[in-house]
């Protein structure tokens, strides 16, 4: 009996069961990763990322300057607001001012110019309308920006004798700028108050005059502003109207007999 040949399988095919053992070789040549592929592959996914980072910083600084505009827009809304509730606030009170002789010289509070105003409010930056009052200082200057500046200084008020260091021989002191001055508007290209006289017969026909001088209280105070460079996607400055509706005599004395 002869012996089966190491070389032939059961079939008589020889070396078919070996190469069928053996593991297949590809020799396919788009098989696998070169390198100049993984560079395009990494190069495609910086390039991505590089976009979406440019992406979020846009989107970012858009943000940004939206908020900066809507907290622009709000200041300018707020500056109608705390002058109108500043100056409607007004409290028709006399001023002991202070004299040379000693004998203090009573004036009224309210006094007014067109780049001046001082007077006595029951609202103030401070408290709102729940503290107690202060005696306003409005002054116009000039802005380190460029244009005009309107602040207001803000001294608590106690009576007549708490406004006495602000004025002398019936003449108030000049307005100065300190660290407690709140900056109400900046950047003005031209800032004025102007102050109504009353007409009790027709309180809309009142003449418009810039300086305030008299004993009882004007019909209505008017603030002109306008801003030194104008931005269309900003709100404007505007002039504010504040009417008053205190028409109390200033001078007449007041006695509580309760």
């Amino acid at each position: 009996m002869m012996a089966a040949h190491p070389l032939l399988d059961g079939s008589g095919f020889p070396g078919q069961r070996n190469r069928a053992r053996q593991p297949a070789v590809s020799s396919s040549p788009e098989a696998g990763v070169t390198l100049i592929e993984l560079l395009i592959a990494i190069t495609l996914v910086a390039a991505l990322s590089a976009g979406m980072l440019v992406a979020m910083r846009t989107s970012l600084v858009t943000l940004e300057k939206v908020n900066d505009r809507l907290q622009f827009n709000r200041r300018v809304m707020g500056i109608e607001q705390i002058l109108t509730r500043q100056i409607g606030g007004v409290m028709p009170v006399i001023t002991d001012c202070a004299s040379s002789t000693g004998q203090p010289v009573r004036i009224p509070t309210f006094n007014g110019t067109a780049q001046t105003l001082r007077m006595v409010s029951t609202y103030s930056m401070s408290e709102g309308a729940r503290g107690y009052p202060r005696f306003l200082e409005f002054q116009v200057i000039a802005s380190d920006a460029g244009g005009l500046r309107l602040i207001v200084n803000e001294h608590l008020y106690s009576g007549p004798a708490s406004t006495a260091p602000f004025c002398l021989d019936s003449k108030f002191v000049p307005v100065a700028m300190g660290q407690g001055s709140f900056v109400l508007a900046d950047r003005l290209a031209y800032c004025r108050i102007l102050y109504r006289e009353p007409r009790p017969d027709s309180p809309l026909e009142g003449k418009w005059v810039p300086i305030w001088t008299h004993t009882n209280l004007p019909s209505a105070v008017r603030v002109e502003m306008a801003p030194l460079t104008a931005d269309q996607a900003r709100l404007p400055v505007v002039t504010v109207n504040v009417p008053i509706r205190v028409t109390r005599d200033v001078g007449a004395p007041y006695n509580d007999l309760q």
